[in-house]
């Protein structure tokens, strides 16, 4: 490989797969109905699912807070307070501070975000971290 590229691990569409479905089963458990989306290092969407009962509002958040996870690389809903609005406002709502988005961080590398809504933050929060803990070696939170 030339000196000039590094390599680099790509999260595939059957792990974002594995990753709504560690989601959706702790969604179910918890018995809150979630938008459930998976993005890549560059916060392009991988796969996405809205569960029966969830609010269609959260479909445009969940893909904000996965966005906004991937790109920080961070868990959405920790920046001290202050920019949410500035954020989504100058974003165009691409990006939000919202409790529910975690970066999928394998090897100590973020290869995407995972991003939740629909229920309360901390709810969200579960049902990421039930996501992440489908995927081998990804780190929760």
């Amino acid at each position: 490989m030339s000196e000039d590229l590094q390599p680099h691990a790509k999260l595939t569409v059957l792990a974002a797969r594995k990753i709504i479905r560690g989601a959706t089963a702790k969604a179910e458990e918890i018995g809150v109905p979630e938008c459930i989306a998976v993005v890549d290092d560059g916060g392009h969407l991988l796969a996405f699912m809205r569960m029966d009962g969830a609010f269609a509002l959260s479909t445009d958040t969940a893909i904000a807070k996965a966005v906004t996870a991937a790109i920080y690389r961070a868990p959405t809903g920790e920046m001290p307070d202050g920019p949410d609005i500035r954020l989504a406002v100058a974003t165009q709502g691409k990006r939000i501070n919202l409790p529910g988005g975690l970066p999928i961080i394998v090897d100590g590398k973020c290869v995407g975000g995972v991003g939740i809504g629909s229920g309360t933050g901390e709810e969200d929060r579960i049902c990421a971290n039930a996501g992440l803990a489908m995927l081998d070696g990804a780190q929760t939170f």
